[in-house]
């Protein structure tokens, strides 16, 4: 997947807690020049960014999901994302499971990382 490429990332997870990866990510990404839009069904609005309470809600145009979620929660937003047409997934560190890495093999067209962790992934 190259990152290069990606302009409007949502970050599944968000949260407002500033000791929390769902904010630290958020305000990386954000620092770095990316648009980033929250996802969360707890905020209104996230480091003064209008927040998604679903996959759902999102505009069509984001080029990547990224999740800071329990592996259940990001199983279901996963899905919810795929049928709505998106292919751009990237699991942080402990976001991923067995299962879902399972699930991903069955999405041959789309792109999923696991593991790596965006900040680090886009120190260029």
């Amino acid at each position: 997947m190259n990152l290069r490429e990606v302009k409007r990332i949502a970050i599944v997870g968000a949260t407002t807690n500033p000791e929390k990866f769902g904010n630290i990510v958020l305000k990386d990404l954000k620092k770095k020049g990316f648009d980033v839009l929250p996802v969360s069904p707890k905020y209104d609005v996230i480091e003064g960014i209008r927040t998604y309470k679903s996959v759902d809600e999102l505009p069509d145009d984001v080029d990547l999901i990224v999740f800071i979620v329990p592996p259940e929660v990001g199983l279901e937003e996963l899905k919810k994302a795929y049928n709505r047409g998106f292919r751009k997934f990237w699991f942080q560190p402990g976001a991923e499971s067995e299962e879902i890495v399972e699930f991903s093999k069955t999405l041959s067209d789309a792109d999923f990382s696991f593991i790596k962790c965006i900040m680090v992934q886009t120190n260029w």
